[in-house]
C-alpha cells in the first residue's frame, strides 16, 4: 500500500510517500481502508522535533475515516464493513491502518467519510476543553487564541452555546470575518493590535475566566496577565514555540489556574469515548457545530499540507485522501 514516512525530524520534506507493508489485525484490532485523514498541529509538531516520534520510520497522522476492512481476534467493537472515524493512534498518513478496536467510533450511515475524519480529534478536544477544564458559567469571559484555525472556530461555537463571552485573536480581516461568523464577540487583530492591551481595555481591567491557548510561547506570559482572579490558562498546543520552565510565583496574583490537558485522559475508556465522541458527531450531523474543512489534498501532498498549516495559510480543517 502507499503512505507517508519520515526517517527523522525535520522540515516538510522529510515526509516521504511510497510503498509501505500492508497491516495485519493483531488481536483487538481492526485494518480500516481509510478514506479521509484529518492533518493537525501535533503532526507538524512530532515532524519538526518539538514532540518527537519515539521511533523511525515514522507515519504521521492521529486521525482519519474509511471502512473496517478485517479484525483480529477478540474484537468485538466492530465489525467488518462498518463505517468507522478514530483518532489518538498515529499513523494514519496511509492507505490502511491497523487500530486498537476500542478507538474506533461507528459513523451515521448519511454522514460522509470527509466529515467523519474532520470530527473527532478537534471536535472531541473543543468538547472536553470548554465542559471539562473548570466550571463556566454564561456571561464567563473566555480568550481563544487563533480563532481561525480548526480548534478556534470549534471552540468559539461551543463557548458560545455555553452562553460565554468571547475574545480571539487572529492576523488577518478574511480570518477575523470567519471568527465573527463562528460567534466570536470581539476580534483582535493581533498583527495590529496588542491582545493584552486589548483585552484591558475591553474588560475594563478585569480580565478573562479562561485562555484557550495554542500558540505557546509568544502568547502564554501575557496571558498570565490578563486572567482574572482565580483565571484558568489552558496550554492545549504549542504552535509558537514551547512554554518553558514556569514561576509558580506567576500563578499566585489572582490565585490562578493553569493546565496543560490532552485528549486521551479525558476519552480513558471506550464509555466515555463514546459519549464524547456521539455527541460531537451528532452536533455535526445536525448543523448545531459547524465544521469548516478549507483544504483537501491527495495523501501524496502531505508535506504541502503541512507547509501550508505551518505557514499559517489556512483556516478550519485540513484533510488528506488517500
Amino acid at each position: 500500500m502507499k503512505g507517508i514516512q519520515a526517517y527523522e525530524t525535520g522540515g516538510p520534506d522529510v515526509l516521504k510517500y511510497g510503498d509501505m507493508p500492508e497491516p495485519v489485525a493483531a488481536p483487538g484490532q481492526a485494518v480500516v481502508a481509510i478514506r479521509n485523514i484529518g492533518v493537525n498541529y501535533t503532526d507538524v509538531s512530532s515532524r519538526k522535533g518539538t514532540n518527537p516520534p519515539a521511533a523511525f520510520p515514522w507515519t504521521p497522522g492521529r486521525e482519519a475515516s474509511g471502512v473496517v476492512s478485517a479484525v483480529g481476534d477478540g474484537v468485538s467493537e466492530v465489525s467488518v464493513g462498518d463505517r468507522v472515524a478514530y483518532a489518538m493512534h498515529t499513523g494514519s498518513y496511509a492507505e490502511q491502518q491497523a487500530v486498537p478496536a476500542w478507538l474506533l467510533v461507528r459513523i451515521p450511515d448519511d454522514m460522509d467519510f470527509a466529515t467523519g475524519a474532520a470530527t473527532l480529534l478537534q471536535t472531541m478536544t473543543a468538547h472536553f476543553l470548554v465542559n471539562d477544564i473548570i466550571p463556566l458559567q454564561s456571561g464567563d469571559r473566555a480568550l481563544v487564541h487563533a480563532g481561525a484555525g480548526g480548534m478556534g472556530l470549534l471552540l468559539i461555537q461551543m463557548l458560545k452555546r455555553r452562553g460565554l463571552h468571547v475574545y480571539t485573536t487572529v492576523s488577518t480581516d478574511e480570518k477575523a470575518e470567519l471568527a465573527s461568523g463562528a460567534g466570536a464577540d470581539d476580534v483582535i487583530r493581533y498583527t495590529q493590535q496588542d491582545f493584552e492591551e486589548e483585552i484591558r481595555r475591553l474588560t475594563d481591567g478585569a480580565g478573562v475566566k479562561i485562555i484557550y491557548d495554542a500558540v505557546g510561547q509568544t502568547t502564554f506570559e501575557k496571558g498570565l496577565r490578563v486572567l482574572g482572579r482565580r483565571g484558568c490558562m489552558c496550554l492545549y498546543g504549542q504552535a509558537g514555540g514551547p512554554v518553558g520552565m514556569v514561576d509558580s510565583a506567576a500563578l499566585r496574583n489572582g490565585s490562578l489556574y493553569l493546565t496543560r490537558p490532552s485528549l486521551g485522559d479525558f476519552t480513558a475508556t471506550r464509555p466515555e469515548l463514546l459519549q464524547r465522541a456521539t455527541e460531537c458527531l451528532d452536533w455535526v450531523q445536525t448543523g448545531a457545530i459547524k465544521l469548516n474543512v478549507s483544504l483537501n489534498l491527495p495523501l501524496s501532498e502531505a508535506a504541502e499540507a503541512h507547509r501550508r498549516l505551518e505557514g499559517r495559510e489556512t483556516t478550519g480543517k485540513i484533510l488528506l485522501t488517500p
